[in-house]
């Protein structure tokens, strides 16, 4: 129907019954409709809208998908359909809706906005950044695009670049919350606390709960106390994230049972709410397919080496060292910093889809264009502009797939970061981090994956020899200046003081480390697992041949 065409009498009267919260008898008016036409779109819209706000999405699915099938030009139906898979947690779903609408539409702001929502929650910052930008080209000023866009660039740590969008989100839009939490939140990380805190009392005064935000900012105060009585004083702040928060203030607090408690049960609402679980059986099974493969065939054919910036890749668990090891780099004046790629997963989809398989790896010139899809990735990125001979990688555990990694770049600098796995576990425990495939939410799961892991890593240095510098988080704790002058050797690079300085980097780490490398070296967080020795007895003994491997004590 056009723009300026009258409504059909029956479906004016149902959009009046819908407008007036008279669900049934809309019902019967679009059902009527549909029975003179069954291919009435406006009819079938109406059914739709109805089974969204009943929460009976199954049928909301198909009304929306036969809309689709009837006028495949239209937008909002393929909107409305990503916005309800993504809402059921099928992410996937929605990202391919998302994409057929956009090959027949280029010029749709939403569907580009959505793009850019769940890209970013894949941590594909720069599509994501992408997407958001094409949808403000379309669509100028649109203060929830531009604090989405912020949002992703502040995740990236691009904080300069998001301010300003901020800024013109708060002036089209004074006292939004959503635009002030984002606003506080960079600036904190800035370590501009004062405005950061103005900001917060900002958004309070315009009715958005900051209490969570407040907190977490006392925490970085240190005011511990203060901030867990934040947390306690709001009887509704009891999610996943809020639980964390206070085990980690409860452990500041000397309260060790209490905090190792709320991480349990703060991890057991994340993995609830999310619909996350780890399937140890299913790692086990992937894990072996690829180290037999590498058992068997040996090294695969490994791609030329082009010219141009490369990769630094950075191993390692969550919370084990990595974000530290980048900053340190990346303070020196050869070193861009890339933070958490998604590149090396990328080339992984290639290999398992267009490619043929993992075996495929062994078939000479699949590496070359496994090398291209990842430099290309980086140069979206802006990391083969930037002037400098390296960039880090550091996405948590990219050693899992170090054949094809030394296949696509065999001369590519490695570097292993190893902590004492209970140190590693507590942390991995005590916040919200999804690598590992969902390992980290269950203690139970994390000490599954280290040991798969570890196995997993033993064997592909026997089958191709062992490049990587294995760096121990403590060692570099106790004796900087000599491990950081290895990291550099490893680099080839000469050394440089400002590497030391790591913490005076402005670059903002857009991971839980942030507080951590902003400040000086400290031992505070060695043998941070031993206030837990009776809630870890059975990990430590699950992981005892790990520590032991790695040169630990239980």
């Amino acid at each position: 129907m056009s723009a300026d065409a009258q409504p059909h009498p029956l479906i004016a009267q149902a959009r009046e019954f819908l407008n007036r919260g008279q669900i049934e008898p809309a019902i019967v008016a679009a059902r009527r409709r549909l029975a003179e036409a069954a291919s009435d779109i406006d009819a079938l819209e109406i059914l739709a809208l109805v089974c969204q706000q009943r929460g009976q999405t199954v049928e909301a699915t198909n009304l929306l998908e036969r809309i689709i099938g009837l006028a495949p030009s239209l937008d909002w139906p393929r909107d409305d359909l990503a916005i309800l898979l993504a809402g059921l947690g099928r992410k996937a779903e929605a990202e391919a809706a998302v994409r057929a609408g956009l090959i027949l539409n280029d010029r749709n702001p939403q569907a580009h906005a959505m793009l850019g929502t769940l890209l970013t929650e894949r941590r594909d910052l720069p599509g994501g950044e992408a997407a958001f930008r094409r949808a403000l080209v379309l669509v100028g000023d649109h203060p929830p695009t531009q604090v989405a866009l912020a949002a992703n660039l502040i995740e990236q740590g691009k904080l300069e670049a998001a301010e300003p969008l901020l800024v013109r989100a708060d002036l089209l839009a004074p006292c939004d919350g959503a635009t002030l939490a984002h606003w506080s939140r960079l600036r904190e990380a800035m370590g501009e606390l004062p405005a950061s805190r103005a900001l917060l009392d900002r958004a309070e005064a315009a009715g958005f709960d900051v209490s969570l935000r407040r907190a977490v900012q006392l925490g970085r105060e240190q005011r511990y106390a203060e901030a867990l009585a934040v947390i306690e004083a709001v009887p509704g702040l009891a999610g996943g994230d809020a639980l964390l928060e206070s085990g980690r203030l409860k452990e500041r607090l000397g309260r060790p049972a209490e905090a190792f408690a709320d991480f349990i049960e703060g991890k057991a609402r994340l993995a609830a709410r999310d619909g996350l679980s780890y399937d140890g059986g299913s790692v086990a099974k992937d894990f072996d397919t690829l180290v037999r493969l590498v058992e068997t065939n040996g090294p695969p054919p490994a791609a030329a080496q082009l010219a141009g910036p490369q990769p630094v890749f950075v191993f390692g668990f969550p919370r084990s060292g990595t974000t530290m090891v980048e900053q340190i780099l990346s303070s020196h004046s050869a070193v861009a910093a890339g933070g958490e790629l998604p590149f090396v997963t990328e080339m992984v989809s290639a290999l398992e889809g267009q490619l043929g398989g993992l075996s495929a790896l062994w078939t000479p010139g699949v590496a070359e264009p496994l090398r291209d899809l990842y430099l290309d990735r980086a140069r979206a990125f802006g990391l083969m502009d930037s002037g400098k001979p390296f960039f880090t990688d550091k996405m948590p555990l990219s050693e899992v797939w170090t054949p094809v990694i030394r296949a696509a770049f065999p001369e590519a600098r490695l570097i292993r970061m190893v902590r004492h796995p209970l140190d590693t576990a507590v942390s991995m425990l005590s916040h919200n981090l999804t690598h590992g495939e969902f390992c980290g939410y269950r203690i139970e799961d994390i000490a599954t994956h280290m040991r798969a892991v570890h196995a997993l890593t033993g064997r592909y240095a026997a089958a191709l020899g062992e490049t990587a510098l294995s760096v121990r988080y403590e060692d570099l704790v106790v004796d900087q200046e000599t491990w950081t002058r290895r990291l550099l050797d490893h680099l080839g690079l000469p050394f440089e003081a400002a590497c030391l300085r790591f913490h005076e980097n402005r670059r903002y780490a857009p991971t839980p480390s942030y507080a951590q490398v902003s400040e000086p070296l400290n031992d505070r967080s060695i043998g941070r697992w031993k206030q837990y020795r009776k809630q870890l007895a059975t990990q430590a003994s699950a992981l005892a041949g790990v520590i032991v491997d790695l040169g630990y004590n239980t």
